[in-house]
């Protein structure tokens, strides 16, 4: 039986195309849970891995998409029985795995997590790795004690996927967001984005390196300069508590 998957591939002039394709399903890789996938998101790595940049990829062709949300075909972990709405993230699937670009994945029961009931496997990736990443940053924030009189949330990277769900969280939450933005035109991009109020990331750094001074002539919170990693996986770390990021692998 065969199904759709939008594969890339190298030639041996080393560049890189994809297509879609009519894929056998003995050509999916090892795993003892097969999902028909309905939904996948784009992400920075997923234009890596499409386009050959990066190195994420080793072996061709490839079918991409880093994570995916779908419903179990068959299953052969009694955890996943046929029709199970799940997601997946993370695991380095879509890089040195088969990921979701495809009518059909193959993986570990491991790697999946069930949808929540009331979450559409659309919306589920609408938010995607980088809402999922956001979402675990504040979450062990609050667990730290954060709270809306803490004053402003910095965060790093405000303009990527990850930063500016992060902005959008916050504000779900009743928190606000200072969005650390890098060259200045993209300052104009913070109120769409949902920060609060924007600092320019340069400035910021060139002062005291001690995160807890006084900047821009307010007090921040107590974990205004923490900035964080998150895996896909399900855990987030701190940069004040390790230099470290946590890896596809590492569960919570």
């Amino acid at each position: 039986m065969s199904f759709r998957a939008l594969v890339t591939e190298k030639a041996d002039d080393g560049r890189v195309s994809s297509s879609v394709q009519q894929v056998d399903e003995a050509r999916l890789p090892d795993g003892n849970v097969t999902v028909d996938v309905q939904w996948a998101g784009l992400n920075y790595k997923d234009g890596l891995c499409l386009t050959g940049a990066g190195g994420l990829v080793r072996t061709y062709p490839h079918v991409a998409g880093i994570d995916f949300a779908g419903t179990v075909r068959d299953s052969i972990d009694p955890r996943y029985t046929p029709g199970r709405a799940v997601v997946l993230t993370g695991w380095r699937v879509g890089e040195a795995q088969w990921g979701g670009y495809a009518e059909r994945a193959r993986v570990s029961a491991d790697w999946l997590v069930p949808l929540p009931e009331g979450l559409s496997a659309r919306r589920a990736m609408v938010a995607g790795t980088a809402g999922l990443t956001a979402m675990l940053a504040i979450d062990r924030l609050e667990a730290a004690g954060l709270r809306p009189d803490a004053g402003e949330v910095l965060v790093t990277g405000a303009a990527g996927g990850v930063g500016s769900d992060c902005h959008l969280a916050l504000g779900q939450t009743g928190l606000s967001g200072c969005g650390a933005f890098g060259p200045s035109r993209t300052l104009r991009r913070a109120a769409p984005l949902g920060a609060a109020s924007v600092i320019d990331r340069n400035a910021f750094l060139a002062g005291a390196d001690k995160p807890l001074e006084a900047r821009a002539g307010r007090r921040p919170s107590t974990v205004s300069a923490a900035r964080f990693w998150a895996s896909c996986c399900g855990r987030s770390i701190m940069a004040g508590q390790s230099p470290a990021s946590a890896m596809p692998g590492d569960r919570a």
